[in-house]
């Protein structure tokens, strides 16, 4: 038996950024069929993600003891083939929720002994998501473009105050400007600096000043979907702003990319 994944986003009230989440997790079931994917928030929406993980463990044991009854072996083996449940947080940089919401959830489960569960890691940095970021920027261009070589590019993610999300979004950065060939600043909606609003200032401030048409500030969406940080982002003043990595708002399937990528984290963590 195959474990349970459980995707687990931030949550939001956003009924575009919601379709999104759930698109995404249609795209891992089509593309893992018999794959048990189950939605999981931890915050704003419900089910919490510790009630999902506690309800998947325990329908783990019941499927194990079945299987006991047939084969008294069958429960041993089950166990030493790894985890029964697999939380895929749904988020782009580790921080808060990955490591306190996320983590407390995978620990109660497992001190409760009825099975093993695990945390994967959060879906960035991956070389598949800058490959998404590059296509979002290109289709922004191919809207609002050309670009100039004076235009300012700027990365807007979420944030966090763990160092470590810092860095796995300034190493997301560096990817994207190798691919465009041009610098990209990270920035950040919260938790580090600088914040998207003064990178974008920042940008404009020297973004061919003198020029007689200046070079325009274009905001590359580090976000998940959309919700009250895109929101954000769409009011910090930029010329423009790209969609966020699961793509433009409405969209009916999701970006194969990215259900890579979260199949990539869950296999990680079944394996590990």
């Amino acid at each position: 038996m195959s474990a349970t994944l459980i995707g687990t986003s931030h949550g939001t009230d956003d009924a575009a950024g919601q379709a999104a989440v759930r698109a995404l997790l249609d795209g891992v079931r089509a593309a893992r069929p018999g794959l048990d994917v189950r939605e999981a928030f931890v915050d704003v929406q419900q089910p919490e993600v510790g009630d999902v993980l506690a309800e998947a463990v325990r329908d783990a044991g019941t499927v194990r003891d079945a299987g006991a009854v047939r084969d008294a072996g069958a429960a041993a083996e089950t166990s030493a083939e790894g985890p029964v449940a697999v939380v895929v947080p749904l988020l782009l940089s580790t921080g808060y929720h990955v490591r306190h919401d996320i983590a407390q959830a995978v620990a109660a489960v497992n001190a409760a002994g009825d099975g093993v569960a695990v945390a994967a890691d959060p879906l960035g940095p991956h070389p598949l998501l800058v490959d998404i970021l590059a296509d979002r920027y290109a289709a922004a261009e191919a809207v609002h473009g050309p670009f100039r070589s004076d235009d300012a590019v700027v990365l807007a993610a979420a944030g966090s105050s763990v160092a470590a999300a810092a860095t796995a979004v300034e190493e997301v950065a560096s990817g994207l400007a190798q691919r465009l060939g041009r610098p990209v600043t990270p920035s950040y909606g919260a938790g580090a600096e600088p914040r998207v609003p003064d990178a974008v200032a920042a940008a404009r401030a020297t973004a061919a000043p003198g020029a007689t048409v200046p070079g325009r500030v274009i905001v590359v969406s580090y976000l998940l979907a959309p919700g009250y940080f895109l929101d954000r982002v769409l009011e910090a003043g930029a010329d423009v702003v790209t969609d966020p990595v699961a793509g433009p708002a409405g969209a009916e399937k999701a970006d194969p990319r990215l259900v890579q990528v979260v199949l990539d984290r869950y296999d990680a963590a079944v394996s590990a």
